[in-house]
């Protein structure tokens, strides 16, 4: 059960990975507002990125200018004016024309002040003749919103525009009555139709407090009308517009709808709502895609004048052609500098306001969304667990270099998609929640590969520091998996060496000394062997194993394994001649060298393992050491060592052995020097070679006098003496037979 739940609880970079995806899956929902702004940010840039798209050509837009400013006067213009201008648009063609400006307000106008004070006094003094008849016609001649009420009437084309008051603050100091008056005045902006369900109320759409609508005399004359609110999104920019507000009990659509609605000719049009919230938005053909607030998400199509603009002095004045307004959808609205309509939008932080409503009834018209329905957002959810996924699974089974390749490739690889889909296809999908997801999983997977590696280099370091040099050790953490039970088949060279006589000298010496013999014996010994980045394999007693080419591979592990016996001699020479000095006994060495195919790995228990080779190709090393005894040498190596490096060392021949414990003959070799050196024992060597040809060549007497004259050149030659012995036992007993020259050990 304890080992279950260590392994439920146990952390690996899955584990992570996951947790990685299920925490920013839960931070998706909750959407945090640093995050919606980073992800509003991404959207923006590849609004940008996508470049301005070519307007259907069916809006124009009538600014009021500095141009329109310095030819018919200040702001705001005489209501005659705004009538003028309706007029001209309806003479030029235009078949619906919207205002992006309410009038809220009775026009200023002086004369029309003078003439009802005249009037009042003349009705006060009872007099009601033609007079007074007079001053009402004139009164008529000089009301300004009139003037502009009948013109909207005549033109049977005009939306007016309004706005409602979202916040209970703006309309505190109303009173009932006049927030129902004002009502009345937006009733012809209406859904025509709405369907809603009982739960209906809880949707959540815009809810509106009080309205500001055009004067009750404008508002009567005009068959349509449209609310230009906007709201920002937390960054201040605007991203959707508000298709529906609710008002008490009613629905009203916007000012780019409305227009819509006249410029189609009345169609149908129609909400549904149900408890989630809308469901869809229908006019006649078009089925228009909101949330579940009624929002429309605004494709801009570019930067400022996307749309075309002409100035009202222009209009007014008939220096447009009737062609350019002819047909289209006008919208009226202020651009000049003062009275500007600013908005922040993902193309421009100063973007018209009114060019925001042409820019909706261009979507509409080509049917040109961009789309962030729930379903895309269970798309991100997906792309969220998915990429998170990916880096869990492959991540840790890369090194540090492609795992960052991998990531960073991945990371690029989702950018380029996300901005192809939605430059191509126009759908928003997340960017920043799968990134976050990557971000995470990498820098989570990293830390723990960071903590688990340092763990088990300390491992590591803590099995090899006594057996390998410092820089073999750092080579073997850059790969830590070779620290596994279990062993590989390797070509590797072996080396073992052993004390001659060790047990005499140990009985001539107290413990104590005989440590300290044995430590400086031993401590010069391994030196070598680290120099030459060998493996201490283990001390059995006074002998040494040590082997080349693992763990780390080196293909000169043979080349390694001989300069590591030539020099252990060389500085065996040199201790000789301090402990000669200091009265120590002197030792003699024997090494055993050879080079095959092992098994090498940690062999042992789950629980206690050591890292060692293991196969014939290591007995034979162990062999080919003790055989120095029989032939008085101090290093031998096989004929495979010495296939390998005959080009670089100074060899003699031995003889052809069968080693204990083996079958097949192995011919063995004096490792005598480097090549560089071979000066000093051409000369002897040559006749041994000689002498040992004559020897299997069962021609005794020629190999005892070969043999004799490498006595002559080196005096005291072991090897050439057993020779010569061998021989004068072979004269008097000859093999039975074929011979073969091959001799059996007996011995190890």
């Amino acid at each position: 059960m304890k080992k279950s739940l260590n392994k439920l609880f146990s952390v690996s970079p899955m584990k992570i990975a996951i947790l990685v995806i299920l925490a920013t899956i839960v931070l998706f929902f909750i959407d945090p507002s640093f995050l919606r702004f980073m992800e509003l940010k991404a959207f923006d840039l590849r609004t940008i990125s996508r470049g301005a798209l070519p307007s259907g050509g069916e809006t124009v837009i009538v600014t009021i200018d500095e141009k329109s400013l310095s030819e018919l006067g200040r702001w705001p213009w005489p209501r005659t004016t705004i009538a003028e201008l309706t007029e001209k648009l309806k003479e030029q063609g235009a078949k619906a024309v919207g205002f992006d400006i309410v009038f809220a307000e009775p026009d200023n106008n002086s004369s029309l002040k003078t003439v009802q004070e005249i009037l009042q006094d003349v009705k006060k003094t009872g007099e009601n003749g033609k007079f007074s008849n007079l001053l009402e016609k004139k009164k008529r001649e000089v009301d300004t919103d009139a003037l502009l009420a009948e013109s909207i009437k005549k033109t049977q084309n005009v939306t007016l525009g309004y706005f409602f008051h979202i916040s209970a603050k703006e309309v505190g100091h109303l009173k009932e009555e006049q927030i129902s008056a004002s009502e009345e005045a937006i009733a012809n902006g209406r859904f025509s139709m709405v369907k809603r369900t009982k739960e209906a109320d809880d949707a959540p759409i815009i809810r509106a407090y009080a309205v500001q609508p055009n004067l009750s005399v404008i508002s009567d004359a005009a068959e349509n009308g449209g609310y230009f609110n906007a709201f920002p999104d937390r960054d201040g920019t605007i991203r959707w517009s508000p298709l529906v507000i609710k008002f008490r009990d009613n629905y009203y659509s916007s000012l780019a709808l409305s227009l819509l609605v006249q410029y189609l000719e009345w169609p149908m049009l129609s909400l549904n709502i149900t408890d989630f919230g809308v469901e869809s938005i229908r006019l006649d053909k078009f089925r228009i895609p909101t949330d579940e607030g009624g929002r429309l998400l605004i494709n801009y199509l570019g930067p400022p004048r996307t749309f075309p603009h002409y100035s009202v002095s222009d209009i007014i004045k008939g220096r447009i052609s009737h062609e350019k307004i002819k047909g289209k959808i006008v919208l009226v609205g202020a651009t000049a500098t003062g009275i500007y309509d600013m908005r922040n939008t993902p193309f421009s932080a100063v973007y018209p306001g009114v060019e925001i409503h042409a820019t909706v009834i261009d979507n509409i018209l080509r049917q040109n969304f961009l789309i962030h329905s729930g379903w895309i957002k269970f798309i991100d959810v997906c792309i969220i667990a998915f990429v998170g996924l990916i880096i869990g699974f492959f991540l840790p089974r890369l090194k540090a270099m492609a795992g960052m390749a991998l990531s960073v490739t991945l990371i690029l690889a989702f950018i380029l998609i996300n901005t192809v889909i939605f430059i191509r296809y126009n759908v928003w999908m997340n960017m920043i929640y799968p990134l976050l997801t990557m971000l995470l999983c990498y820098l989570g997977i990293t830390v723990y590969r960071y903590v688990t590696e340092e763990r088990e280099k300390k491992k590591i370091r803590g099995a090899f520091q006594y057996y390998l040099t410092a820089s073999v050790v750092n080579e073997i953490l850059k790969d830590p998996s070779k620290l596994k039970l279990g062993g590989d088949k390797k070509n590797l060279s072996v080396m073992f060496s052993d004390i001659r006589g060790f047990t005499s000298i140990s009985e001539k010496l107290s413990p104590e000394k005989l440590v300290q013999l044995l430590n400086e014996y031993l401590t010069a010994m391994t030196n070598i062997v680290f120099k030459y980045d060998g493996l201490l394999d283990k001390y059995i007693g006074d002998a040494i194993m040590a082997v080349f080419g693992a763990p780390l591979d080196q293909p000169d592990h043979a080349r390694r394994a001989c300069l590591t016996a030539v020099e252990m001699m060389t500085e065996l020479r040199r201790l000789q001649i301090k402990w000669k000095a200091e009265g120590w006994p002197l030792i003699n060495i024997g090494i055993g060298i050879n080079t095959g195919n092992m098994v090498v790995g940690n062999m042992g228990s789950e629980m206690r393992f050591d890292y060692t080779v293991m196969g014939d190709s290591v007995n034979l090393s162990s062999r080919l050491e003790g055989t120095n005894k029989e032939y008085g040498t101090n290093i031998i190596v096989s004929e495979f060592t010495h296939e390998v490096v005959k080009d670089e060392f100074f060899f003699r021949e031995l003889d052809a052995v069968r080693v204990k414990g083996k079958k097949l003959p192995v011919r063995i070799f004096e490792l005598l020097g480097e090549q560089k050196d071979k000066a000093q024992w051409q000369e002897f060597t040559e006749s041994f070679e000689k002498g040992l040809e004559l020897y299997r060549s069962g021609r005794w007497d020629e190999a005892i006098a070969k043999f004799k004259n490498v006595l002559e050149a080196k005096p005291g030659d072991f090897p050439a003496q057993l020779y010569i012995e061998r021989c004068e036992a072979l004269k008097e007993n000859p093999p039975e037979g074929k011979w073969d020259g091959v001799f059996t050990m007996t011995r190890k």
